[in-house]
């Protein structure tokens, strides 16, 4: 019970990215469908995105900007600055860049599928590679 208590609750989010990662792996491995795989891959990155934004939160800190209005007894524009007040933003800006690519990889992948299904009549890779194999070589 004390490890449970010590290494699982802590960090619950991160036991819950790890197991939809794995799901995600797990999918794009062991399926046979190219849109199950897809599903996988959608799952894995997902999994990543939210793995990263949460290294990135820090508990009881500001966000970076400096403002000449802000409330008493919080950083001023002509205070030294404390980093260790401040979250840091890189992690986020990454993942921002992170959900366009994966976006992006996803929308790729999709016209891909539609092409071999149009051609293949399947998604199913086995089918494919049993039809590949039966076409003549020019």
């Amino acid at each position: 019970m004390e490890f449970v208590e010590q290494f699982i609750v802590p960090k619950f989010n991160y036991w819950i990215y790890v197991v939809l990662m794995m799901i995600g792996m797990h999918a794009m491995i062991a399926k046979n469908n190219f849109f199950k795989k897809l599903i996988g891959m959608a799952i894995f990155q997902t999994a990543i995105i939210l793995f990263y934004v949460s290294i990135g939160v820090k508990e009881g800190a500001n966000i970076p900007i400096l403002d000449h209005h802000m409330m008493p007894g919080e950083v001023h524009a002509n205070d030294p600055v404390i980093a260790a007040k401040f979250t840091n933003p890189l992690p986020h800006v990454l993942m921002l860049t992170a959900i366009v690519v994966s976006v992006a990889t996803l929308g790729l992948a999709l016209a891909i599928s539609q092409k071999i299904y149009r051609e293949y009549g399947t998604l199913e890779e086995d089918d494919i590679l049993s039809q590949i194999k039966l076409e003549p070589n020019d």
